[in-house]
């Protein structure tokens, strides 16, 4: 039987569950000291002095630094705007590190940190993209003259194709600023000794803060050893620099002894890179059937009080991917960069790709309303059709491989009843003790494996191939070495899967190590939906090739033809005889035997390293539909049903895959109707905490009914997409969509997330939204 495409437990799953799981703050080092950050009460302010007399008379304290003591590097970012590890001069948001000490314990450290005291000479503030935008704003970066700190314009706005057009329509859309908000948040343990730095890091890309770090430091690679253990979720955010990766190991060097930082909750929600946080400019031109002429998008990214560089990179996705999967024969995109006084932004789960789903969705609805036609419809009028692929874009990165959307909206249909939700939503509309009842519908498309060449050097990284390395012990084992980082993804079980089956090794005797410098080789790490279609592809290849040689031994030892030779159950046989056989462990023990195997073999040959390339990127796709009940009296939006169908390509683990969607799924709600971090006029964090900041647990969330389609991408040879990001990229548009089609009879056609009691309150009164 094929394990790949089977239903099996994770293997990550009894130490996680029964608490011996290893996170970095379970990492106990003789003599550790502890570090905490003293952060900005400011988000725009010069620093006029710091006194740290105070915390240093508190007992346990070690010592205090500010930048100045410490004379560091900025950290790697966009040059002339890079972030200090510690502000130089100035602050540019609420939460950014002004100086760090040092403690026995992490207790007595955040004591201390709130005795130090920072006379601060306070700044204009500019907290979001339309006062920054202002001519008589206060800059973030004066030397640059703007707070647009870049600008791609378009090259042809097809002013024409609007003008002729029969029909318009424009929308103004905000896609809010969410926090990551994993379990485990940032986390560190720095031991910088005499043979060099062994780095403990909450972290998604072991090899390439390897690199980054020792740069940074001045020392040899091989004296830098990353450690990512466990790590409990990152979704885009702890793939960034933070100041604390850079300066534990300073001070473990300078105290001689190894310093931890763990990261609270409230300072995740202000110091952790932000996402979404972007507004963009919508027209769209169209007949009177709903076909689609032109697409014009002018993005607006807040990237926050320094721009990073996968930050600025997020319009960049979201103009890439405007056109989702439809036919538009003129797209027009542009984009800006604005710096404002908050958390910078960066990556999270879907990263510019849930913001262009979320605008062309939006966008056929609006097709839909203004034409008084059923969006369905309009979504099939406008499909890309199977026959055009491999399918060109406007953008020239983005080649799409393969995909049915009609034929994914088809299933959706099938797994829903919607005449009868539509015949409810009728009723309901007459009867005052019912729940207005809205339903949306989503055809959504993104860009997932991030591994063709170039497609992450651009971001820093050192490739965009991943790394495999496949040994067979003496006893028959095996055992996978990769540069993929897991934070949640399932990994060690579908890579496990997929050498089980190309191996024809029992699953049960495969083991796959990850997170580690020192013993991995030079990988590229997780993000971007990459693992399985670049990392399991490399499986794959690496497994095929010890097959190969595995079978000349085991013809070295039947004395068969290799090409006789078939494995299966653990054992090698000839074909057409079976018992004429030897098994996976004769066969491992013999290839380490230079008089038992094949002349021109070495010893070991059982060992194949890959760094695995792709040819282009994947495309997920798929259909998601929501149906929203909203309280006539209080606005109370919730989601009654999501029904979501997904084209994945080849799925290796559906377990797994289905709980990739469920968990995007959750957060898409959680964007479309809940999570929105807020400032106050004066650049203050209003939601630092779980109290303020509303993230949906179980009660808040429905049942899903999924289906799903199979269209594999030929981009590599299992015809996996991935999938970790897909629900994220699906469910905002499908419920915002159900939320306006709930609302469509008094007039509504837009709400913008998160779409919240209070604001649906004001729609139903009469206001606006």
């Amino acid at each position: 039987m094929s394990l790949v495409g089977a239903r099996v437990i994770r293997k990550e799953d009894p130490n996680l569950i029964t608490g011996r799981g290893q996170f970095v703050d379970d990492v106990q080092l003789a003599g550790t000291a502890h570090m905490a950050f003293v952060r900005s009460i400011e988000a725009h302010a010069t620093i006029k002095s710091i006194d740290s007399t105070a915390a240093l008379e508190c007992d346990g304290v070690i010592g205090v630094w500010t930048a100045q003591d410490l004379n560091l590097a900025a950290l790697p970012g966009v040059p002339g705007l890079q972030r200090p590890p510690l502000a130089m001069g100035k602050v540019r948001f609420v939460g950014e590190a002004v100086a760090v000490v040092v403690a026995e314990d992490r207790y007595v450290a955040a004591d201390a940190a709130e005795l130090v005291f920072v006379d601060y000479e306070p700044l204009p503030v500019v907290t979001n993209i339309n006062d920054a935008l202002q001519p008589e704003a206060s800059l973030l970066f004066e030397e640059v003259g703007s707070n647009t700190v870049f600008e791609m314009p378009t090259p042809d706005d097809f002013q024409s194709v609007f003008d002729d057009a029969p029909h318009t329509s424009s929308v103004h859309i905000v896609n809010n600023r969410c926090a990551p908000a994993p379990m485990e948040t940032h986390a560190c343990l720095a031991d910088h000794g005499p043979s060099g730095l062994t780095l403990w890091a909450s972290f998604q890309a072991p090899h390439h803060l390897r690199n980054t770090v020792s740069g940074w430091l001045g020392i040899a690679q091989d004296q830098c050893r990353v450690i990512t253990p466990d790590v409990g979720g990152g979704f885009g955010a702890k793939v960034n620099w933070t100041p604390d990766l850079f300066v534990a190991p300073i001070l473990s060097k300078l105290l001689g002894r190894p310093v931890k930082y763990t990261q609270t909750r409230s300072e995740c929600m202000t110091q952790m890179y932000h996402g979404r946080a972007q507004e963009q400019d919508v027209d769209i031109a169209y007949d009177a059937d709903g076909q689609i002429l032109a697409l014009r998008v002018l993005v607006y990214q807040d990237c926050g009080g320094y721009p990073d560089p996968t930050g600025m990179g997020l319009p960049a996705l979201t103009t890439t991917m405007a056109a989702g999967c439809y036919v538009i024969p003129n797209v027009s995109v542009a984009w800006k960069n604005i710096v404002t006084n908050t958390t910078p932004v960066a990556a999270y789960r879907g990263a510019g790709r849930p913001e262009a789903s979320y605008l062309i969705e939006r966008a056929i609805d609006l097709i839909a309303y203004d034409l008084e036609i059923d969006p369905l419809v309009v979504r099939r009028k406008n499909f890309i059709p199977p026959e055009s692929f491999p399918y060109a874009t406007h953008s020239e990165i983005a080649v799409y491989d393969s995909g049915n959307f009609a034929g994914a909206l088809d299933e959706l249909l099938n797994i829903m009843d919607n005449d009868a939700i539509r015949a409810e939503q009728q009723e309901n509309l007459a009867d005052p003790a019912k729940p207005l009842l809205g339903v949306g519908f989503a055809s959504w498309l993104e860009i997932a494996g991030f591994g063709p060449p170039g497609s992450l050097e651009g971001f820093g990284h050192l490739g965009s191939w991943e790394s495999v390395q496949i040994r067979i012990q003496p006893d028959g084992s095996a055992i996978v070495y990769t540069g993929a980082s897991p934070h949640g993804q399932g990994t060690v079980t579908t890579f496990a899967q997929i050498a089980a089956d190309y191996l024809g090794i029992d699953f049960d005797k495969i083991s796959v190590r990850h997170g580690d410098t020192a013993t991995i080789p030079q990988g590229i790490g997780t993000l971007g939906s990459r693992s399985v279609a670049v990392g399991g592809e490399g499986v794959k290849t690496a497994s095929v090739r010890i097959a190969d040689r595995a079978k000349r031994i085991a013809a070295h030892l039947l004395e068969a033809n290799p090409d006789d030779i078939e494995v299966a159950n653990g054992n090698f046989s000839v074909k057409g005889t079976p018992a004429q056989n030897v098994s996976w462990g004769e066969v491992a023990w013999a290839s380490f035997r230079p008089l038992e195997i094949p002349e021109d073999m070495e010893p070991g040959s059982l060992d194949n390293t890959v760094l695995q390339q792709v040819p282009n990127f994947s495309f997920p796709s798929g259909a998601y539909a929501c149906v929203v009940e909203i309280d006539k009296e209080t606005g109370d939006t919730r989601v009654r049903d999501m029904y979501l169908v997904d084209d994945c390509g080849t799925v290796i683990s559906p377990m797994l895959a289905e709980g990739q969607v469920h968990g995007g799924v959750a957060q898409g709600i959680a964007q479309a109707l809940y999570e929105e971090v807020r400032y106050d006029e004066n650049g203050q964090p209003t939601t630092a905490t779980f109290m303020d900041y509303l993230i949906p647990a179980a009660p808040e969330l429905p049942n899903f009914t999924s289906g799903r389609t199979n269209t594999p991408t030929p981009n590599n040879t299992l015809g996996a997409k991935g999938i970790g990001e897909s629900g994220s990229v699906g469910a905002p548009p499908a419920v915002i969509n159900a939320v306006v089609d709930g609302l469509h009879h008094l007039g509504v056609t837009h709400v913008d997330m998160p779409a919240n009691p209070q604001k649906i309150w004001r729609i139903l009164q009469g206001g606006v939204t």
